[in-house]
């Protein structure tokens, strides 16, 4: 998630028509804590049970978590891209997003 924060300016254009919104199944509480402590400028959801994470297909029942599953949605509500697992440790990972957001503006 930090490097969400980090490129936030420039990779989600300051939250100018894009938005960010990070799911999980962490409780709302711990997520509130890491936001604050972390300085996060989007939204951390919570998903206790899972149940985005199934609509979308991003749930691990095995560990009872939601994957790393990253949606780029376009403005008329419709996914225009879809990385599973976002590898956030890999600097392509990011051009490649940054590229999916430019294209949903165009």
């Amino acid at each position: 998630m930090d490097a969400y924060r980090d490129q936030y300016a420039t990779l989600f254009r300051n939250g100018e028509k894009v938005t960010l919104l990070a799911v999980s199944t962490d409780p709302i509480e711990a997520l509130a804590s890491w936001a604050r402590d972390a300085d996060y400028p989007f939204a951390l959801l919570s998903d206790p049970d899972g149940t985005v994470g199934k609509a979308f297909g991003a749930f691990e029942p095995k560990y009872g978590l939601d994957n790393r599953t990253l949606f780029v949605v376009a403005p008329g509500g419709k996914i225009s891209y879809v990385t599973a697992p976002f590898r956030e440790l890999d600097p392509t990972a990011y051009t490649e997003l940054a590229e999916a957001i430019a294209a949903t503006m165009r």
